[in-house]
């Protein structure tokens, strides 16, 4: 029998004395994390969850390491990160913008380069479905007109929230922490060439170059994600549940199916969260 691990990680703020005094406050991540979390435990994964000052670079790379050293061929590991996203220069040219993506944990930014190198970590044949509603830094003042168009459409509160980190605090936050990250792309040099025999799924909340919007009681892609779901009554393939998605999405905020690692067709076409 399929074993089925999750891990659930939602901030609403993270630590200024890492950020340059920015302390990123969001409103719905918590939530987001603890929604998954239900999903997950009806499905019948054992799910751990990591909410704002827990979810530190230590306990998120090891709740993963640990996830890679349980499971075996067959089992599957659920992964949603809710929180804002950003960007570090590339070191190793593995980039076509010149940009690491990265999730910004409550104590640093944990680089994809990173993520890239633990799922070398996983045996071959488990399966991996990651959720990531957040974004990565553009002009939010361009983007304010596209919130408010939400917001009059009824889908998320009227504001000007994101999930990504100021291009301002941005600049400030690796360059007061150069050093570190410099030394963690270093540690991680083989960046997305890195060996993978899991097969990893990752449906994101919107492309490199968009703004995910927070909302009061989930994200927007949460929010949709979980109206698609519809308590697990939708019937149809990973790629269909990302279309689904990204239909009730506004054309500035699409969602993005990906896949890394070895091919698995019959794992793309398993009913969402399936053990």
């Amino acid at each position: 029998m399929p074993k089925g691990l999750s891990l659930h990680i939602g901030l609403n703020a993270v630590d200024p004395n890492h950020y340059a005094g920015w302390d990123g406050q969001l409103a719905a991540c918590e939530f987001d994390a603890n929604d998954m979390a239900a999903i997950a435990r009806k499905q019948g994964y054992n799910p751990q969850v990591l909410l704002t000052s827990a979810a530190t670079s230590k306990t998120v790379i090891g709740a993963i390491r640990s996830a890679a050293q349980t499971l075996k061929k067959g089992d599957i590991f659920f992964l949603s990160y809710s929180g804002h996203g950003g960007q570090v220069p590339d070191t190793n040219d593995d980039e076509t913008d010149g940009k690491d993506e990265t999730w910004v944990l409550f104590d640093r930014q944990v680089i994809d380069d990173e993520l890239y190198a633990l799922w070398s970590l996983f045996a071959p044949g488990v399966r991996i479905i990651m959720l990531s509603d957040s974004c990565h830094s553009g002009s939010v003042l361009r983007m304010l007109p596209v919130f408010d168009a939400i917001a009059d459409a009824g889908l998320a509160p009227v504001g000007p929230r994101y999930r990504g980190m100021p291009q301002t605090i941005s600049a400030k936050t690796y360059k007061n922490n150069k050093a570190l990250y410099e030394h963690i792309q270093d540690a991680n040099s083989k960046g997305d060439k890195a060996v993978i025999g899991a097969t990893v799924l990752l449906i994101s909340g919107c492309q490199d170059n968009q703004l995910s919007s927070d909302g009061d009681r989930n994200g927007l892609f949460t929010q949709m994600l979980r109206r698609t779901w519809k308590n697990g009554s939708f019937l149809g393939s990973y790629r269909t549940f990302r279309q689904k998605i990204a239909a009730l999405m506004p054309p500035e905020q699409t969602p993005v199916y990906s896949k890394v690692g070895a091919v698995n067709h019959d794992f793309e076409r398993q009913k969402p969260f399936a053990i």
